[in-house]
């Protein structure tokens, strides 16, 4: 086979070469150049296994005793070294583990001294001085547990310790990037000792370059690697690796928080290491004192700014400075503390105005978390330091109008850093957020941006559609635009209560939201929607409501339509509610829980009724879809239309392609007016479905002329015969299953729809000829993994009665298979498939009871690659599948006769087939070993008392070719997975 495109040859080994280069130099998109450190040494995989002490070792033990004494010369001895390498190679082997090893390498994890008589904090990487570290890269990184065997392509290794691997995939393979997961996957089940060492994994076959922390292993956590000078392949893996961005990236950039009682592990993706650089360099500079960051919503803007207050913190250029962190309520509410617990941040919070005031003229050093409000009147001048730092979350409205200016004007030399969700809205332009935090950062006021269009493309959220609701349900337009939308002190809307302030005096606007026939019509149009379109698919909902009253009045409409425990209401409680709000109350308890009940796939409610809270700081991947039903513009409906956003997958790997809101107001009607922010900045923030009809409508045009004809016309048996042989191609076969792919995700969003009508059939029939293909050429796939929710009912509707139907069924291999081969009427290309699948099935049930079978197994895998890179003939593979069946036939019967235990037969059968004459008695001669040294498929020893047996057996048969021998003994070995 070719080399080129190959996993070894143009994605591994490229890698190692370019990270051994000494260096590196490349011009970033601001025009800088960026000068890259690499030099890793590398270390070939015998001597990386010598080096660790065999199959079980994890760390480089000389290097790692020589490293951890240079760099912690006072007190660290060989033994003390030693007793770490013990510490770190027995870690629990889950994410605890991890965590555990990831404070070793922050440093936080001490060892008793005993002539000091205390624990000293040891030092296992120098992040002030990079060089001072060893960098090593190896391939084929052996580690076995005893039980299982795992090979990470490459691993890169920061003074003797594994801290990163690369799982690499051909370039050419359409589903590389999936199995290359599906191997990190299987590493964590098989190896977990060795994942709980390691930090970071990366995987690529070139084309696309994703990287994660292991314990990580959902797509979704995958982020997207990418050089500031965008770059190639060569690029990207150079920029990746740079050995200050590897120390950063393992002691900066890596947070362990705890969720609701479960630990969870975090890297930072690329625009929040770039912003936290920038926020930091502007903190440097005392020419500047203003910066603002906008992240697009959902983008991980919490974390950036708790990092970046932890380096402003640490950084002794700063002289022991103080961060001050505004936030609103509802980070207060949220994991905000757990998080800055988990990156070891000691925190105060001002818990009221006067307290507040009593840390700032105390000179309060280090974090102080607040909220704007706790400003007000605050005296002028309370503290003039200048190494004070405002993190203003959500700066777009916590720092406009009076509060802004006490908060100023009580510490005038600080440096203030605002934090968006939300681009700067037209009306700011000149003014307000623009002056407070962007007036350093002109034309466009950022100090960095993470756009909503580059969100999507990098997979941090995931796009929006919306429809309207039928006319009859959309409000009066006019009255829209004259209660609303031309409103002067709607424009700019940054507040959802500044929002409802506006629409308290919308009164009709208000009342025919509320008209009991309409919510009646709105209630039954959203059960209809949410039970055919959104359900199925496995996701959940939002329905908005004008206000409080609103979320009542459906809540009680939809109980007559849905179990009542398939909707809650959320909604703040108010002492003087009458009955009707009042019977909605939730207490905190209640709240929480079903926060949390909603964020799961298999648990109740399934629709929440909001009006304002939940709208903002509430993530929840599982919500798809938003019932919108009242008025909202410019940041309130960024803000909440982002609910929608998040990307999600669920346990069997299927991942929303997008967010939906279905906007019964008529708001996106007229979304000039509604989103008053620079067109660039929003470009592609929501689309209209009927853009999807018409993608969707093009690709049926296509299909017509480029994949029906294959299979129009044409009896089931010939339908198939030329689908397969079609698409015997890879190239080919790769092609259609990303057409269909995209094509099966336009379908899940719009179905059901009257749209469809006229092109079920021939979807139909496309599902089909992806099932089979899938089927036959793609045989570890599962299929049902494969289809969206909505695509694999319709394929299993019509599997029985559809037009393109296998004619056989999977056989039993037995002494009938080959007489039903014959009597078949089926084309010979689906009695090769068949053949292949009946074998892949008999060696997946007894492979592991009668290990022979998989010598069979392999001659069989390595047909199956000649005829499917149509190196043999259709008949000569039939032909050649034929004699597999009659030799596993043949080796069934003659076990019986020979009355052998499984193993010794696989090792007669091989040696038969090598050539060896004395076969029986050789076998038999091992069955006393196997007795002797029972647990060798576990224990090393025993596995190697094993092979050296099997080697003296077959030296004893008087046969001197020694490859023969050699390659037989390992054919067994690998057979038997012997242990050694």
């Amino acid at each position: 086979m070719s080399k080129l495109g190959s996993e070894k040859y143009s994605v591994q080994k490229p890698i190692i070469d370019y990270v051994q280069e000494p260096s590196a130099e490349y011009v970033s998109q601001d025009g800088l150049k960026v000068f890259l450190k690499l030099g890793w040494q590398y270390v070939a995989p015998d001597d990386a296994l010598r080096m660790k002490g065999g199959e079980s070792g994890m760390v480089f033990r000389e290097i790692f005793i020589q490293q951890l004494q240079r760099l912690n010369p006072d007190f660290l001895d060989h033994l003390m070294a030693e007793e770490l390498i013990k510490k770190i190679e027995t870690l629990p082997a889950n994410i605890e583990g991890n965590f555990l090893a990831w404070e070793y390498l922050k440093g936080l994890k001490t060892i008793f001294v005993p002539t000091e008589k205390r624990e000293r904090n040891v030092t296992f990487i120098d992040t002030e001085n990079i060089d001072r570290n060893t960098f090593q890269v190896t391939d084929e990184f052996v580690f076995g547990n005893g039980m299982k065997t795992i090979r990470p392509d490459i691993v890169f290794l920061v003074n003797g310790i594994p801290v990163l691997f690369v799982e690499t995939k051909a370039a050419h393979k359409i589903e590389g990037m999936s199995e290359a997961l599906e191997q990190i996957k299987r590493y964590h089940r098989e190896g977990p000792e060795l994942l709980a060492v390691l930090q970071v994994y990366t995987i690529t076959h070139i084309l696309k370059y994703y990287y994660s922390a292991t314990w990580n292993i959902s797509e979704k956590l995958l982020f997207n690697w990418k050089a500031e000078s965008g770059g190639d392949f060569e690029q990207l893996v150079k920029t990746f690796f740079d050995r200050q961005r590897v120390v950063k990236l393992l002691t900066d950039f890596i947070l362990f928080t705890r969720q609701d009682d479960e630990l969870r592990k975090i890297v930072l993706r690329p625009h929040q290491m770039k912003a936290i650089d920038k926020i930091t360099k502007r903190a440097e500079d005392p020419e500047k004192q203003r910066g603002l960051v906008w992240h697009t919503q959902g983008s991980g803007k919490t974390f950036t700014m708790i990092i970046a207050a932890q380096k402003i913190i640490e950084n002794p250029l700063f002289e022991n400075p103080t961060v001050i962190m505004l936030v609103d309520r509802n980070e207060l509410e949220s994991q905000l503390f757990g998080n800055l617990t988990a990156v070891g941040m000691s925190n105060v919070v001002a818990k009221s105005k006067e307290h507040l005031q009593e840390l700032l003229s105390d000179d309060r050093r280090g974090l102080i978390v607040t909220m704007i409000h706790k400003f007000y009147g605050m005296p002028k001048n309370i503290n003039l330091r200048k190494n004070i730092f405002v993190l203003v979350d959500e700066a777009h409205r916590t720092t406009g109008g009076e509060l802004g200016n006490y908060l100023m004007g009580a510490i005038p030399n600080a440096t203030y850093i605002g934090f968006t969700g939300t681009p700067i809205d037209k009306t700011q332009y000149g003014k307000g957020t623009f002056i407070t935090f962007g007036k350093d950062d002109s034309p466009h006021g950022y100090l960095d941006k993470y756009s909503i269009a580059e969100s999507i493309e990098d997979g941090t959220t995931v796009p929006l559609y919306y429809t309207l609701a039928p006319n009859e349900l959309l409000v009066d337009k006019e009255l829209l635009e004259k209660e609303f939308l031309d409103l002067k002190e709607a424009e700019g809307m940054s507040d959802v209560e500044e929002l409802n302030k506006v629409l308290e005096r919308a009164v009709t606007l208000k009342n025919m939201l509320k008209n009991k026939k309409r919510v009646e019509k709105v209630v039954q149009y959203v059960t209809n929607h949410f039970l055919n379109t959104v359900e199925p698919m496995g996701y959940k909902a939002f329905l908005v409501g004008v206000d409080r009253e609103a979320c009542a009045l459906y809540k009680q409409e939809l109980d007559k339509y849905l179990p009542a425990d398939y909707s809650q209401v959320v909604y703040s409680p108010f002492y003087n509610d009458p009955p009707e709000l009042a019977k909605y109350h939730l207490s905190d308890i209640e709240e929480k829980r079903i926060r949390k009940s909603f964020r799961k796939t298999n648990e109740l409610p399934k629709i929440l009724i909001v009006t304002e809270k939940l709208l903002t700081g509430f993530d929840a991947p599982i919500l798809y879809c938003m019932y919108l039903d009242k008025p909202m513009r410019d940041h309130v409906l960024l803000q909440a239309i982002a609910r929608v956003n998040r990307p999600y997958e669920d346990d069997e790997g299927r991942k929303k392609a997008s967010g939906f809101v279905l906007d019964f107001v008529g708001i996106f009607d007229n979304l000039e007016k509604a989103l008053a922010f620079d067109s660039r900045d929003i470009v592609g923030i929501v689309k209209d479905v009927e853009v999807l009809k018409e993608r969707f409508k093009a690709e049926m045009e296509k299909a017509k002329t480029d994949y029906l004809p294959i299979v129009g016309g044409k009896k089931q048996d010939k339908a198939v015969e030329a689908l397969l042989n079609y698409f015997l191609d890879e190239e080919i076969r790769n092609e259609y299953y990303r057409f269909f792919k995209e094509l099966s995700a336009i379908y899940e969003i719009i179905s059901p729809d009257a749209f469809l009508r006229d092109y079920l059939d021939d979807y139909e029939t496309l599902s089909s000829m992806f099932r089979i293909l899938r089927e036959n050429y793609d045989r570890s796939v599962d299929i049902d993994k494969d289809f969206t929710r909505k695509t694999i009912e319709l394929v299993k509707k019509h599997t029985k009665s559809g037009d393109i139907q296998p004619a056989l069924e999977v056989f039993e291999i037995d002494e009938n298979t080959l007489k039903k081969i014959e009597q078949s009427k089926a084309s010979d290309i689906e009695k090769v498939f068949n053949l292949i699948k009946s074998l892949e099935k008999t060696v997946a049930q007894e492979g592991e009871t009668s290990p022979y079978l998989k010598s069979i197994a392999e001659k069989a895998e390595m047909l199956v690659q000649l005829f499917q890179n149509r190196q043999k003939s259709t008949q000569e593979t039939l032909n050649e599948l034929k004699k597999i069946i009659e030799e596993i036939n043949t080796a069934k019967k003659e076990r019986e006769e020979k009355n052998m235990t499984a193993e010794i037969f696989s090792i007669y059968w091989i040696l038969e087939r090598a050539g060896f004459e004395n076969a029986t008695s050789m076998a038999n001669e091992m069955e006393k070993v196997f007795e002797e040294y029972p647990h060798w498929q576990k224990s090393n020893k025993h596995g190697i008392k094993i092979r050296q047996k099997l080697y003296e057996v077959m030296v004893q048969s008087g046969t001197t070719d020694t490859k023969k021998i050699s390659e037989t003994a390992q054919q067994i070995m690998k057979i038997l997975k012997v242990k050694s």
